[in-house]
């Protein structure tokens, strides 16, 4: 696997496998790598013919109170994973390579509506920085393919508004979320939680689980929403939301819909904020 770090190697090394017919696969992560980014990879190399993954930390799409300097910044274990998964390519940049004239100076963009609730709601600016970098990587590597994980549901749903507003030439598919044996969807954040944190994490895809059951047998959403709210608290999270949401464009459903939902979770245990989601159908 080759490792580069500006955009003339990157744009050199993707001509040559455009010279011959190539197909083109792309896996954007910020770093420290799990089972869950290399499913990711293991389906862009399926599909695609070369696959290039990037590694940035993007400050951009951290609030001032955030985790963003401890972050954990892992590329020699990356670049293993990696390895392991047949990437062709890592795109590793600094940070004046995605921002030549500082991150504060940077064209910002913004997807509306889609980012105005729940994770846009609570974290103001965080899907502004997300579709900028992502533009911009989708720019420097100019892949058929890119592949994201449904674990951020919402994000998802952002990149593929801006890929179809912004007429951009680029395939988005969705990943299945890769999950624990217990449950709990696959995270970098997940090494912050303590092992009595870790033991009570389970219950977020629990929670889900009986979001949707229990919806299925006739109960209302709305209901639904504070019995999972309750729940959480019960059990020492902090939730910022429980809800159903339709899964096309995140908005309230009808009072009697029933299927294109989708539940989804953001809660605090301890110090480490944790999401999820379910889809019903």
């Amino acid at each position: 696997m080759q490792t580069v770090q500006d955009a003339p190697a990157l744009r050199a090394a993707i001509r040559g496998w455009r010279s011959k017919g190539q197909t083109v696969g792309f896996v954007p992560t910020m770093g420290n790598l799990h089972a869950g980014h290399q499913s990711l990879i293991k389906l862009a190399r399926a599909r695609t013919d070369r696959v290039v993954a990037s590694v940035f930390v993007n400050p951009t799409q951290f609030g001032p109170n955030e985790d963003f300097e401890r972050y954990p910044r892992t590329l020699l274990q990356d670049q293993t994973a990696l390895t392991e998964e047949d990437c062709d390519l890592l795109f590793a940049p600094d940070v004046a390579t995605i921002y030549p004239f500082g991150a504060e100076h940077s064209v910002n963009l913004r997807v509306p509506q889609i980012t105005e609730t729940l994770e846009g709601a609570h974290r103001p600016g965080h899907f502004d920085g997300v579709a900028t970098v992502v533009c911009k990587l989708f720019n420097l590597v100019q892949p058929d393919l890119a592949v994201f994980g449904q674990k951020d549901f919402q994000q998802l749903k952002v990149i593929e508004r801006m890929v179809r507003d912004l007429s951009l030439p680029v395939m988005v598919m969705a990943a299945p979320t890769l999950r624990a044996d217990d449950g709990l969807a696959l995270s970098s954040r997940n090494q912050y939680l303590s092992v009595a944190e870790r033991a009570r994490a389970p219950l977020i895809h629990d929670t889900l689980l009986k979001m949707r059951e229990l919806l299925g047998k006739g109960h209302p959403w709305r209901a639904l929403e504070q019995t999972a709210s309750a729940r959480l608290i019960r059990a020492g999270f902090v939730p910022d939301y429980a809800v159903i949401r339709r899964a096309e464009d995140l908005a309230e459903p009808a009072e009697d819909q029933r299927d294109g939902l989708i539940a989804l979770i953001a809660a605090r245990l301890g110090q480490t904020r944790l999401i999820d989601n379910l889809l019903f159908d």
